[in-house]
């Protein structure tokens, strides 16, 4: 399996509105399958065509696993191909999450999104699907849709100051924790 090239920073590429995707086929099969095998050796929970230089409305989305008592729920971890995905409703409830993106590594920023969507997508054989998601699953197909029109999570940052280096975040939270943990013994 080909490992691909994920676009970074700020490639002109991953400025650019994906067109739509008009044919299934053994190529576009091979495409599907290297991204998943780029996303999950980047360690990523989704990849958009755009971020690989591919000009399509594409998008592969792998959420992570559930956990019971730190065991992992077996088959809890869902793979998800979306053709020309859509967003068809929203949710006016919106969360405030940290995000990272595997075209802006080594940073997070904090972005609200809405809690709930319904996406509608062809699958990998070109049947329509319709989803409903909310949390975290949300979030991630938000992330990669926008992907598709040209649209980096760094524009949607709550405020220009919550956007850090993974180092800087890592030390907020110790930071936080141990705040919490003194507080407590007080």
């Amino acid at each position: 399996m080909k490992l691909l090239e994920i676009a970074t920073g700020e490639a002109p590429v991953l400025r650019k509105v994906a067109a739509p995707v008009d044919k299934i086929d053994l190529s576009l099969q091979q495409l599907i399958d290297e991204m998943i095998f780029t996303m999950r050796d980047a360690n990523g929970v989704g990849l958009a065509a755009p971020q690989i230089s591919k000009q399509m409305r594409l998008v592969v989305i792998e959420t992570p696993p559930e956990y019971d008592d730190d065991e992992v729920i077996p088959d809890s971890r869902q793979l998800h191909v979306m053709i020309n995905p859509e967003i068809t409703n929203a949710s006016r409830k919106t969360t405030t999450g940290i995000e990272g993106c595997l075209s802006l590594p080594g940073f997070v920023g904090e972005v609200s999104r809405s809690h709930a969507i319904m996406v509608e997508f062809l699958d990998r054989r070109g049947k329509k699907q319709r989803l409903r998601l909310k949390g975290w699953d949300a979030r991630i197909v938000q992330h990669e849709v926008d992907h598709l029109d040209g649209i980096m999570y760094t524009d949607k940052l709550t405020s220009p100051e919550n956007y850090w280096t993974d180092e800087e975040y890592e030390k907020m939270i110790e930071e936080a924790a141990a705040q919490r943990e003194a507080e407590e013994l007080e």
